[in-house]
């Protein structure tokens, strides 16, 4: 069962998430937001405004303690390559196996194993999560949009009805390994859909789009 609680993924209404904030139960979570580069502090305010106890983690030592992990968007081939550097991806790769870990965007290239597009020279991946993702799939930066997304029938007990997610510079999954549930796919929007773009594997939550920028908190709450 994905998630510190397993109780908070329980399907309710979106108004639900909108009620009582920050949550009594998200006191007690730590959760680590890799700070390597990328949209980081986006991530700790929200978890920060959910009531949870967010950190920045840029060294092996501060992954310990933590309930789970969120590997942000960014440049993934950046950020793999800092990880390297700095000796994180080692420690990283030990965490994902054991721990919650939900990657958004550039955080879904690198749990992935399999990743298509990569810049001359591959990139360091911390992998783990059975899926295939193409980089850059809904183009560049300047083709960045927002859509709604369609719930999967495969998780029946976490509801994104009408979750409106935002791509920028966005992958997407384009084959699912046999341990791995779709979560939701984009809406069919032309040549864009119909897409899987948030999938969970175990206590691997990924998600092709930035829910840190958006005011819709379900993600957040399916993550701690």
């Amino acid at each position: 069962e994905y998630g510190v609680f397993t109780n908070i993924g329980e399907k309710k209404t979106a108004e639900f998430y909108f009620t009582t904030i920050p949550y009594p139960f998200a006191m007690s979570v730590k959760i680590g937001v890799l700070a390597l580069q990328g949209a980081f502090i986006e991530h700790i305010k929200k978890l920060k405004l959910l009531g949870v106890q967010a950190f920045e983690v840029r060294t092996p030592a501060q992954l310990e303690g933590l309930d789970g992990l969120i590997i942000p968007g960014g440049e993934s081939t950046t950020i793999g390559k800092l990880a390297e550097e700095t000796k994180l991806l080692a420690p990283l790769k030990n965490f994902t196996l054991k721990k919650p870990t939900w990657g958004t965007c550039a955080g879904l290239i690198v749990l992935s194993n399999k990743v298509n597009g990569q810049k001359e020279g591959g990139q360091p991946l911390i992998g783990g999560l059975d899926v295939e993702v193409d980089r850059n799939y809904f183009g560049s930066q300047i083709k960045s949009f927002e859509a709604p997304l369609s719930e999967s029938s495969e998780i029946t007990d976490k509801s994104l009805e009408s979750y409106n997610a935002i791509f920028i510079r966005a992958p997407c999954i384009t084959h699912v390994g046999d341990g791995v549930k779709t979560l939701a796919t984009l809406k069919d929007s032309g040549e864009y859909g119909p897409k899987v773009v948030a999938v969970v594997q175990n206590h691997i939550l990924a998600t092709a789009f930035h829910p840190e920028l958006s005011q819709d908190l379900r993600l957040s709450l399916i993550h701690i």
